[in-house]
């Protein structure tokens, strides 16, 4: 029996993703299969196949931004953060929106940012998953909390949930990401972008409702 685990660890989604589970004297034991790990993720012939099939989707796409298995990102070009310190759950907690200065703006810790990708995003076959860059990473910038996971069928630009261990200046444009795509098995009832109208607006400051 196959099954994929996710851990979350410092705001960065870990995929362990695939473990074999097997059966011995009744009892459960579980194993890493190397194997099934190079089958899910989508290599970049596999990604260039889909987008000439149309089924992914990357806007604007630069050759040199697809990796082995994976495309990098870029943050776009607004930020927002909440006008009021504390957040309430159960109401709207209202934003104030900007954008990056051609100089760069600095981020600071105790601060949480809404940003968006500059890429313009349509997955209708796959899952993708946003991840941090490692060149991020270093620079103490986390850019999602929760939301690494897409769904089949979402078409949007993405949200970036963006916090600091320190002050660093970033710039729009400048590689934050990258997304990873792996196959669905079984048939999708309602797919993403059947739910939710489809986000595609110019200004993808717009999906920022909370």
């Amino acid at each position: 029996m196959l099954i994929n685990i996710l851990l979350k660890k410092t705001g960065m989604v870990r995929l362990l993703i695939l473990y074999c589970a097997n059966i011995v004297d009744g009892r459960e034991s579980i194993g890493i299969s190397q194997q099934s790990i190079k089958k899910m993720i989508l290599s970049d012939i596999r990604i260039k196949e889909e987008m000439e099939q149309g089924t992914i989707v990357i806007k604007p796409y630069d050759r040199e931004c697809l990796g082995s298995n994976s495309y990098d990102i870029h943050l776009g070009k607004w930020l927002a953060t909440y006008r009021e310190h504390v957040l309430d759950a159960k109401k709207h907690n209202e934003i104030e929106y900007f954008e990056i200065p051609d100089e760069g703006f600095v981020l600071y810790p105790h601060i949480f940012y809404l940003g968006v990708t500059l890429e313009y995003t349509e997955t209708h076959a796959h899952v993708p998953f946003l991840e941090g860059k490692s060149s991020t990473g270093r620079l103490g910038i986390d850019i999602h909390a929760t939301a690494g996971k897409g769904d089949v069928g979402f078409c949007g630009h993405w949200t970036l949930e963006i916090s600091v261990k320190q002050p660093v200046k970033v710039y729009k444009g400048m590689p934050v990401g990258q997304l990873i795509y792996f196959p669905v098995e079984g048939e999708i009832e309602v797919k993403y972008n059947q739910k939710k109208m489809r986000n595609t607006v110019a200004n993808p400051k717009s999906r920022w409702k909370v």
